[in-house]
């Protein structure tokens, strides 16, 4: 499969900067694979497609103000310094991406705050762009914790043209959210409300939670013609014996079991045995799917409307099927979809 067939033409416009007023009510475009429809919906009404003993699962990774910006000694350059880990809790050591990354080099120091009052040295170059940072803060760990993110800001992607604003803090984040980790949302996931929680509950529909720490690689560019090519940035997951029960009783009753989001599918596809059922699993995943690709586990799926040749709708078009994915969002490009993080969702089935 190559690059040049996830091309289309997505209009500016469409591209969402801000989420809808209620979180349950952006739009939602159904595929039904089967029977080859498209039908036009709210969000909320995707509790119309599942029943009783059926099962969603949610990644509740939690993303923090991963993005800062501080100066560099001496020159006092304006640098960008976006968090991506954890290396060292003791030493306070962090991997971070820097921008512009030229003129950050080993033994700088960069300044933090109106009043300087973070300072971090660059121990180690890590990639062109990659750095190691300690940064020198004698006091406890969590008043670290809380200067560090208390400088940070919500990191919304850069397809999202604007300045953060408070509101981000709650609407980039699900509202299931439970473990720190991530630096982008798993943005299927924010389309649900308290409300449709609840009544996906009372009709019965269970719930199970997996863990992936979003990365920046779902952002990266896929610069190879050839897919096979393309390496995927590793990212950390998790897989509970509770979840890996709830999937698999789903699937041995023949019940829908849907992947909310291209983070749970790809989590989902990295554990999963001979028989098709998912196994527990601490760890990293660099799984890459594009089509053709045989899907174990999930037999439906919560997406959000992807960008032109980005990984995440080749993963969407090997699920749903390649042309019939594809003439869905020329369809969705025609009737004016959101596009992108907080723009609209599809439900595959």
């Amino acid at each position: 499969m190559k690059l040049s067939k996830f091309k289309y033409k997505l209009p500016e416009e469409l591209i969402a900067l801000h989420p809808t007023q209620n979180r349950d009510e952006s739009r939602l475009m159904v595929l039904n694979r089967k029977e080859k429809t498209i039908e036009h919906k709210i969000f909320k009404d995707v509790i119309d497609y599942f029943e009783d003993q059926d099962v969603m699962v949610f990644n509740n990774t939690k993303v923090f103000p991963a993005r800062l910006y501080g100066n560099k000694e001496k020159t006092g350059a304006e640098i960008e310094v976006f968090l991506l880990r954890e290396l060292n809790r003791e030493q306070r050591l962090w991997d971070v991406l820097v921008d512009p990354a030229r003129k950050i080099r080993i033994g700088n120091k960069l300044y933090f705050g109106d009043d300087d009052s973070l300072v971090a040295e660059v121990i180690d170059n890590t990639t062109s762009r990659g750095r190691t940072l300690r940064f020198l803060y004698d006091g406890p760990y969590d008043e670290f914790k809380s200067k560090l993110y208390g400088l940070g800001e919500t990191p919304l992607p850069r397809i999202v043209n604007r300045e953060v604003v408070p509101e981000d803090r709650e609407r980039y984040q699900t509202i299931y959210a439970k473990h720190e980790g991530a630096v982008a949302a798993p943005t299927a996931g924010m389309h649900f409300s308290r409300e449709l929680m609840k009544r996906l509950e009372i009709i019965g529909t269970d719930f199970a939670e997996i863990t992936l720490h979003v990365g920046l690689g779902n952002f990266r560019q896929v610069d190879v013609e050839d897919l096979t090519k393309h390496k995927m940035d590793s990212e950390q997951i998790f897989i509970t014996e509770e979840a890996t029960k709830i999937i698999n009783a789903g699937k041995d009753k023949k019940k829908r079991v849907c992947a909310v989001g291209t983070t749970v599918m790809r989590t989902l596809e990295s554990s999963v045995s001979t028989f098709g059922h998912v196994k527990p699993f601490e760890g990293w995943t660099n799984k890459f799917i594009f089509p053709p690709y045989e899907f174990q586990v999930a037999n439906s799926m919560i997406t959000n409307l992807h960008l032109p040749l980005s990984t995440l709708l080749m993963m969407a078009a090997a699920f749903g099927g390649y042309d019939f994915v594809m003439d869905a969002y020329q369809e969705a490009v025609k009737e004016k979809y959101r596009f992108g993080t907080y723009g609209d969702a599809m439900l595959i089935i």
